[in-house]
């Protein structure tokens, strides 16, 4: 996003070409990178403890109103190994989207000082963020519940209680994915039992009263029918958006694009890490993105 020349930092007078100026990404993430990343947004903290207990509740219901009653010992055990370590996953994936830094620059490093010591030459322009005193790196924007400028930041999501941005984008993207397979995989195990409890006697097929156990399995339908939509629909835009390389803020603004266009390949590994392994799909590692490009800022 452009600023007005009251929030620029210029060294000296206007008049040359444009150009922009390479600088250390180290700079930029200076800030307690090892420091445990909390938002304490209300109403965040709201949202990512419902989720939590959804999950728990999902838990509860495929446990021991489908699963435990069933007579099919080997059906159980497939069934709930499978569900959870999805749900394991899933859990794991928030929690890292959640406590991870999303990429914020650091707070007030733009002082007079700082930007005299990079020796602008005449022309040069570094941006300034007004709200949190920081020289702005190109496309990042501020968010005003993290109260941070965010490098690369797509949106801020209440239901993980955090931005997503260049550093956690793949644990928001394993966690829309786990959330979508767990609750496709409820819905299909829900059909099944009730197709098992109407060949059979409801008082045998749940350790529940037949009434609660109806109640139970509509609500737990209910729920994995509206989070498979959801999280279908957020992890596809999240996938295109990591595949054309443009945040959803860039999107919604309609950005002109200053940066250099990758293959989409090349994109999903800038996300997931170098090279392709199992481990694009684990929540525990931390994506190696390889060599890192240096930072540019907008001049």
């Amino acid at each position: 996003m452009k600023s007005s020349p009251v929030h620029r930092c210029r060294d000296v007078e206007h008049g040359q070409s444009e150009q922009r100026i390479p600088i250390s990404k180290d700079v930029i993430t200076s800030s307690s990178a090892s420091a445990m990343w909390f938002i304490r947004d209300a109403c965040g903290i709201v949202c990512a403890i419902i989720t939590w207990l959804l999950v728990l509740y999902a838990e509860f219901v495929v446990l021991f109103v489908m699963l435990l009653p069933s007579k099919n010992l080997t059906y159980s055990i497939l069934n709930g190994t499978l569900f959870n370590t999805l749900a394991f996953l899933a859990l794991a994936s928030h929690l890292r989207a959640m406590c991870t830094d999303p990429g914020a620059v650091p707070k007030g490093n733009a002082t007079k000082e700082y930007i005299e010591s990079l020796q602008l030459k005449p022309g040069q322009v570094v941006y300034k963020c007004p709200k949190c005193c920081s020289i702005k790196p190109d496309r990042a924007h501020h968010c005003s519940v993290c109260k941070r400028c965010i490098r690369k930041m797509d949106h801020h999501c209440p239901w993980v209680n955090n931005c997503v941005g260049e550093n956690n984008q793949k644990y928001f993207v394993l966690f829309t994915m786990y959330i979508a397979l767990i609750s496709l995989h409820t819905l299909v195990m829900v059909v099944f039992h009730f197709l098992y409890c109407f060949e059979d006697d409801w008082t045998k097929c749940s350790s529940f009263s037949p009434p609660a156990t109806v109640i139970l399995l509509i609500l737990l339908c209910f729920e994995g029918l509206l989070f498979l939509i959801f999280t279908s629909v957020m992890f596809g835009t999240q996938v295109h958006s990591i595949c054309t390389d443009e945040t959803g803020i860039e999107q919604l603004k309609k950005e002109e694009r200053r940066w250099a266009k990758k293959t989409k390949w090349m994109n999903m590994r800038a996300v997931f890490g170098h090279p392709f392994s199992i481990l694009w799909f684990s929540p525990f590692s931390t994506p190696d993105h390889g060599k890192a490009e240096t930072y540019q800022y907008v001049v």
